[in-house]
């Protein structure tokens, strides 16, 4: 079988084209429109208060926080959903800000690294990262720590994990192998601690 489909590719190499060159009608090589970018109107409430923005519609979240409204604590490391460095809450839930387009965000409640801390005072999962020692170089520590924040409420809330053993029950118990199935994903990109690759 093999022989045979060898062969009639053999025969068929030294063939004809079946449409000669004189017959083919290309169409000519245009360039693209050159589109103007599209702005749209967007309002995101960040610390209880109402930021109204007009942005391209390919404006991701992150941009949107770093560039536009000057909140540098969310970092930007893979731009690709990947290492977490970038994960804020919205509505309470973990998200990637660069995966998030900020247009279709209007009137949701971004929570950020900044937006934890209540003045000087800060957030006890923020006080808890120093207390134990809980960062390396620090670049992903703000994505960590409000993933923190978001695992704590989605275990209140009853939300189960891969590895949950009691997919009914009011709250999730946050085992050790819970803390490490929920918080895993995050890439460490200054290698100071063993096991580097996972959070």
């Amino acid at each position: 079988m093999a022989g045979t489909a060898c062969a009639v590719l053999q025969l068929n190499a030294g063939a004809a084209p079946a449409h000669s060159d004189s017959n083919m009608r290309l169409a000519p090589l245009t360039s693209p429109p050159d589109v103007a970018p599209q702005l749209m109107p967007v309002q995101l409430q960040i610390k209880g208060q109402d930021h109204a923005l007009t942005l391209d519609t390919r404006t991701t979240l992150l941009e949107t926080l770093r560039e536009h409204l000057a909140l540098a604590g969310t970092k930007k490391g893979c731009d690709h959903g990947q290492c977490g460095a970038c994960t804020v809450l919205i509505d309470g839930r973990r998200a990637n800000a660069c995966l998030c387009l900020a247009v279709v965000l209007d009137d949701h409640e971004i929570t950020t690294i900044e937006v934890l801390t209540n003045g000087i005072e800060l957030h006890p999962m923020q006080r808890a990262f120093l207390q134990h020692d809980g960062f390396q170089c620090g670049y992903c520590t703000p994505g960590q720590i409000c993933s923190a924040v978001g695992m704590i409420g989605e275990a209140r809330a009853g939300m189960p994990s891969h590895v949950t053993l009691n997919l009914v029950a009011p709250t999730a118990h946050l085992s050790d192998d819970e803390f490490r199935e929920r918080m895993s994903g995050y890439m460490c990109r200054c290698s100071a601690y063993a096991g580097t690759g996972n959070g």
